[in-house]
Parts: C-alpha cells; structure tokens; sequence
C-alpha cells in the first residue's frame, strides 16, 4: 500500500498548509518543535557520536527554524558535547527567543561573529528552514561562504539555509549541507537537481504527520510522488499468469540504428529484451541486419532499404500494419536522415516511445502541433538538452518539475525527464520522482538501455491496461536500481551501457526477492 507520508512531495505552501492544520487541531507549536528537534538530535548523536565528535558548532536564524536548533544545541550539550551558537544580530522570534535564553542559562556560549566556530568538528545548519524566498542577507552570505570553505562535516536542518523550497535555486548563497534532515514531508527542492551539490546526502525524520492532516491539503491523487520500492514492484508484470505465451507477454518493435550508430540499436534491443517483452522486432538498415542477428539472436531483425547516409529510408509495413505490435520504440542512432521514418511511425495506433533522433526530428517538426494528431499514447524520453528543443516556449526551467509537468500537459504526452532526479509526468498533472540513482549512468548509451526497458515493459502492460505512466515510471525506477547494483560492484567507473543491461536482470532478481521476504 502507498505510504503518503514516505512518498509524498510538497511545495512550501503546502507544508505550510498542513502544519496549520496540526496546530489548528490543538498541536502548540512549541511541542511540534520539541518532537521533531528532539528526533533530529538523536538522529545526528547516532552519525556523529561524542566519541568522534566533541564540539558542535550550531547556525541560529531568527524563525522555528532556528528554534529547532537551538533544541538540538539544548539535548547536544546536555549529552555532553561542547556547543558554540553562531546567533547573528537578527530579531528572533519568540519561542527561538525563549529557547535562546534557556540555552544561554545553560552555560552554552553564544556568538555574533561566525569565527569562532571554525574549531568545532561538526556544524549544525539552522539559519533558515522551508519557505525563503528572498536572497539572504549579504552578511550572512559572507558567512556560508566561510562555512562551506571549512572542512568539517555540516548537517542542515529541513533545508539548507539559502535554498529556495520549491524550486532549489540558490538564493544569493547557500550552506553545502553534507547531510540534510528533512522533517516531516519531503519538499520539492530534494528533487531539483540545481540544489543536490548543497543538499548532500538526504533523509526524512518522521515526526508523526497524519494522514487525515496531509490529505486535507493536497490534492487526490497527490502531483508529486516518489516511486518506491514496493509501488515499482506492484507496477512490473508480475507474476505472469500460468498460461500465458509469447504473443501475450507484448510484442516490440524498435527502429533504431545507424550506419554511423550501430551500437545503439543493440544497446536499445538489450534494455527491451532484459524487460521481459514476449516478442521483439528490431528494424534496423539492411547492412546491420547481420550484426544484430549476431548479437540478438532471439530477436526478429529486420532489415530495411538505407539511404546514401547510412539511415533507414522506409519501413517494410504500412501504417495498418504496424497495428500488430503492443508498442513501438524508435530513434536511439536514428540520425535525422530518417525524418521520412518518424513521420510514418508518428502515423501508429501503437503506443509510441521517442528518444534520441526520434525527440530531434519531432521537435524540428514542432512537436505540440505534431503530438496533437496522434490518437494513441506516446512516451517522449529527452535530457534537459532534448527537453528544450522540443519545448522552446517552456523559458522558465529553474523550477524543472514544474516545467516537465507543463510539457506533459502541452503535448498531451508522457514525458520521462532524464537526470539525477528522474521525473515522469503525465497530460493529467501526475509526476513521479525517481529518489535514487547513481553517476554511473552519465555514460553513452545508458538512456538507449533505458528506451529498450521502457518499451519493453509497455509492449507487455498495454493489453491488460494497465496505467501507462506507471509503467514507464518502473522502467525509469528499475533502470536506476540496475545501475546503483552495478556501481557498487564494479565502481561508478566500470558500469558502461552494455553492462548496465546485463544488470537489469540481477538487481531485478535482488529486489523482488528481498520485498518478499
């Protein structure tokens, strides 16, 4: 079952929202900071014992955000750490006020100037929590670049002070969090990829949200969610029935490959058969037709006339024709050359997956208006570089799940937005977030794997109707999952886009025998 509270992604406001809610219901404000502070102190005692750590220096801010820290510098000091206070000269509020004043009764000492605690072995980041919207004061900019030159370890507190909540921009300045405590809900900015280099590494203090109090804010179904584990498991198509066949596990086809790009068609072929799909059909120009059969021997290859380039110049099936296959994949070492290609393949009633020169070709025909004529589902898998291509009048891309939410409307189409944070958003508003990857797929090819997975996974769910965002949402979670296993094994160095496929199965294999027992 969906946990909301783990899974879902929220804006300022909302998190705002919902905390009214708490304290409306009869919640003081003093005991939610208590709880969740008190959460967060026990949580950094564990990472960062007195043993290995004696003296903390703590970053004050004049909100709740620096109320709660000044509880974990309180529950530190009383556990036996030495605690400095790094208190700029702002006007706090007044429960940070009272909380300053009985940890100064304490013997905890206090300081204007950031200097002093460039002793302490690890820092403590509360200057400012959700919800900043303006640049931070120049002051207090000259002191996060100071901060983030030393070399010891910085845990911020819910957000690191000078990141935008929603979007992730940098306002003016930001600490470089080695570790973030996110409280209560996970906020937009853990899943902006301008923000991850301040963020650090990132986990979320449960301070017991109620489900009631989340679902009186966001909307159903919520717009921005996680994908984890157990959903993406509940996504693939398993178990298979017991007597089902090839025909009825999805048939494939890809037109992909080159001339000048052979290995990407192998590469695309690789990532769908690792899905599973019962059938799969590559077309590909007629003088790799050998090379393919080589390396794919299960798959039907195709080979098809090739222009002066080295590109395919047509396909051997009308437009009815291509109704046979569940699903089809095209672009992966296309080459523009093969514009002739797209404009037939756009012709389908097949659902259709886009990538690489499929995205280039679409995007120079005007990809809105050309998107606008297709009756069946269509899957479009671009980087940010592809993105912006085919959405031009998407300007705005500081906030980019915004912006992957707006194309998807536009286009009428299922957007998967490679990156750190992968998004998959749907016509509807929906958009899923992949919370874990890996560089180790910042390598050629990975994205042809992940085309080849996706499609496949597609060709398999559409006859039983299943929700075709969450199936590419699947691809896109296994895909990181299969690189994540890799890396660990071979290092973020070893994991090229032919063993990545191979991972496929393996990590596949990994969790789904791990969810059950």
């Amino acid at each position: 079952m969906n946990n909301i509270v783990e899974t879902a992604i929220v804006s300022a406001k909302q998190m705002q929202q919902i905390e009214e809610q708490i304290f409306a219901a009869g919640m003081p404000v003093a005991a939610l900071m208590e709880k969740a502070a008190k959460l967060c102190s026990e949580r950094i005692k564990s990472l960062y014992p007195r043993s290995q750590i004696a003296t903390v220096g703590v970053l004050v801010g004049p909100g709740h955000n620096g109320g709660d820290a000044l509880v974990i510098a309180r529950e530190l000091y009383l556990a036996g750490y030495r605690v400095k206070v790094y208190r700029p000269l702002f006007k706090l509020k007044s429960l940070t006020t009272q909380h300053a004043n009985y940890a100064a009764s304490l013997g905890i000492t206090f300081y204007e100037e950031i200097h002093p605690l460039q002793e302490c072995q690890l820092i403590i980041d509360g200057l400012f929590g959700f919800g900043l919207t303006r640049d931070l004061p120049a002051e207090i900019i000259q002191a996060v670049e100071l901060i983030n030159s030393w070399s010891q370890p910085t845990v911020s507190i819910d957000i690191p002070s000078g990141i935008h909540t929603d979007t992730g921009a940098v306002l003016g300045g930001a600490i470089k969090a080695t570790r973030t405590l996110c409280l209560g809900l996970w906020k937009k900015a853990f899943f902006q990829e301008q923000a991850l280099e301040y963020i650090g590494s990132s986990e979320r203090i449960d301070f017991g949200l109620l489900r009631h109090h989340i679902w009186s804010v966001l909307p159903h179904p919520i717009p921005l969610q996680q994908i984890s584990q157990a959903i993406a498991l509940s996504f693939l198509p398993l178990p298979r029935p017991v007597g089902t066949y090839k025909y009825r596990q999805g048939h494939l086809l890809l037109i992909c490959g080159s001339r000048r790009y052979a290995g990407a068609a192998i590469l695309t072929a690789l990532g769908a058969r690792a899905s599973g799909v019962g059938m799969l059909s590559v077309a590909v120009p007629e003088t790799l037709k050998t090379l393919l059969t080589s390396q794919l021997p299960d798959a039907l290859i195709v080979g098809c006339p090739e222009n002066k380039e080295g590109a395919i110049a047509s396909l051997p099936w009308s437009t009815s024709d291509l109704s046979q296959f569940d699903a089809v994949a095209c672009g992966p070492g296309l080459t523009t050359d093969a514009s002739p290609v797209i404009q037939k393949i756009l012709l389908t009633e097949s659902p259709l997956i886009l990538d690489a020169d499929g995205l280039n070709i679409v995007a120079e025909q005007g990809t809105t208006e050309v998107l606008s004529q297709r009756n069946a589902p269509t899957v479009l898998t671009p980087h940010l570089g592809e993105f912006k291509r085919l959405f031009p009048q998407i300007t705005d891309l500081e906030d980019r799940l915004s912006a992957v939410q707006t194309a998807a409307k536009q286009s009428n189409a299922i957007i998967l937005l490679k990156g750190a944070k992968t998004a998959i958003a749907n016509a509807q508003g929906l958009t899923w977030l992949i919370p874990t990857s890996t560089p180790a797929l910042a390598r050629g090819g990975s994205g042809d794997v992940l085309t080849g997975l996706s499609a496949g996974l597609v060709a398999q769910t559409i006859r039983t109707k299943e929700n075709l965002h969450n199936t590419v949402a699947v691809a896109a979670w296994w895909h990181a999952q299969a690189g994540i296993l890799a890396a660990q094994e071979r290092t973020e160095l070893g994991v090229d886009a032919t063993t990545l496929a191979q991972y496929l199965s393996l990590a596949i294999n990994q969790l789904t025998r791990s969810e059950t027992k």
